[in-house]
């Protein structure tokens, strides 16, 4: 049984009242687990599973399994993520016109669920940012939004006062799911229940003033900022939302509710929040609220400094038979070919010229003096046309083996020398290259699967 601090179960007693028991006792089970599929990947979505009601192509599993020996997992045909931080999905639907050219920005998105989320729900000329301050945490973010396989997407590593001075005005949505003192993951790890104390809950709540303080220009008026956290307690949640109100020009949008959803709205000051408690919801511990600014106009476009894009030549023209969709931009980022939708075209070099960026749009391949080298990235894009290359199909043990870095058996692979597409149910996952004696396994290291192979065949 969990030991809570004193002041945690205080402060929980006094939002909750005789509920706090039932809450206590909630932390005391077994955290549900859930996925999201992925829209763009469709693999089918299964019928006998219980549905997140209030996220699309979501479920819960009667248990958790062992996603790492999963190709599909590996392939972002699915994402594992907390079923109450999904709840994003219905700020986005309510009050964002997901249908219209959006710019989004997911400010603190690593490791990747909301913008995973967004990237399935906006429409394929809106332009997602999804930027994580801390660079380890940036590069995992890089390869879930690859492996979620949507080229509209741009991941970045900047402050975020940085990214406001440099595109004011420049974003119709902001998303920040605030570095919190984790509260709402207490059943979840364990290891927060530790690190929790008042003097964390005060240094979060700092850090998130100013978070929302700094990226606020950044935001057009009229535009929408959801704010968020996995956290309980008022200091991070209404009091920080209050304090800001008092600097900041805005509107606090109301969201509706299916009552069978268990979750609870409250309203402090104005300013329309949405809780989720484990002993009310089938979830963790979340906060929710939907925020617009004052004003009416377009995003700003700020003039492109220093162009690090430029306009692919005639040397990545091999790669115009990969494309699904024809109606896409060829660019070079140094020796690497992009393929970009030229509906967002401005903002892509906007971006590229601006931020520091960790990988965006759909990265098709590297050249070199011997050729190119197709990207990683490409493999698992939903806009390649995979009938372009020889693929070989590749059952679970030996996708596993490929996905382990493991040396591939030549008589596994098609006979054709050369590039070849490796897929597991007809999911692109990575490449090969076939010589006349040997395969070369072009699986990424840093993705590679880390766990023995015995514990996963």
């Amino acid at each position: 049984m969990s030991v809570f601090p004193e002041a945690f179960k205080t402060q929980m007693q006094q939002l909750l009242g005789t509920e706090s028991e039932r809450f206590f006792r909630a932390l005391e089970s077994e955290s549900p687990v859930s996925i999201r599929y992925n829209p763009l990947k469709n693999i089918g979505l299964p019928t006998e599973l219980q549905k997140v009601p209030w996220a699309s192509s979501s479920f819960y599993l009667p248990e958790r399994p062992l996603f790492t020996a999963d190709p599909l997992f590996h392939a972002g045909t699915y994402y594992v993520q907390e079923a109450a931080s999904m709840f994003l999905e219905q700020a986005l639907t309510q009050h964002c016109k997901l249908s219209e050219k959006l710019r989004i920005l997911d400010l603190c998105a690593a490791p990747g669920g909301k913008s995973t989320l967004i990237a399935s729900l906006m429409k394929g000329d809106s332009l997602l940012v999804s930027n994580e301050v801390i660079r380890s945490r940036a590069n995992i973010l890089s390869e879930n939004i690859q492996k979620w396989g949507n080229g509209n997407v741009w991941v970045s590593n900047n402050d975020p006062l940085y990214i406001a001075n440099a595109l004011s005005s420049f974003f119709d949505i902001v998303v920040v799911d605030a570095p919190c003192s984790g509260e709402g993951m207490f059943r979840k790890a364990a290891n927060s229940v530790e690190e929790w104390s008042p003097q964390a809950v005060n240094h979060c709540t700092l850090r998130q003033q100013r978070i929302l303080h700094d990226i606020w220009d950044t935001l057009r008026p009229g535009g929408i900022l959801i704010y968020s956290t996995c956290t309980y307690n008022r200091h991070e949640n209404e009091h920080n939302l209050t304090k800001f109100k008092a600097q900041s020009n805005f509107d606090s949008l109301k969201l509706s509710l299916d009552t069978s959803w268990g979750v609870t709205e409250t309203l402090e000051n104005g300013i329309y929040g949405y809780r989720f408690y484990p002993h009310v919801s089938k979830g963790e511990g979340f906060f929710l609220s939907v925020l617009k600014k004052s004003g009416d106009k377009d995003s700003a476009n700020p003039k492109i400094r220093k162009n690090l894009l430029t306009k692919a030549t005639s040397d990545a023209d091999f790669v115009k038979s990969w494309l699904k969709n024809p109606d896409l931009e060829l660019f070079k980022r140094k020796e690497l070919i992009l393929a970009v939708p030229k509906s967002i075209s401005y903002e892509a070099q906007l971006i590229e010229s601006t931020l520091n960026i960790v990988s965006g749009a759909a990265e098709l391949a590297e050249l070199n003096r011997k050729g190119f080298i197709p990207s990683p990235a490409a493999a698992l894009w939903t806009g390649l046309q995979k009938e372009a290359f020889v693929q070989s199909e590749f059952d679970k043990e030996n996708t596993l083996k490929f996905l382990h870095l493991e040396n591939i058996k030549p008589e596994l692979t098609e006979s054709k020398e050369g590039w070849q597409l490796i897929t597991h149910n007809g999911i692109g996952l990575g490449w090969i290259k076939k010589l006349s004696n040997r395969v070369n396994n072009y699986y990424p290291k840093e993705w590679r699967i880390r766990m023995p192979l015995n514990k996963l065949i």
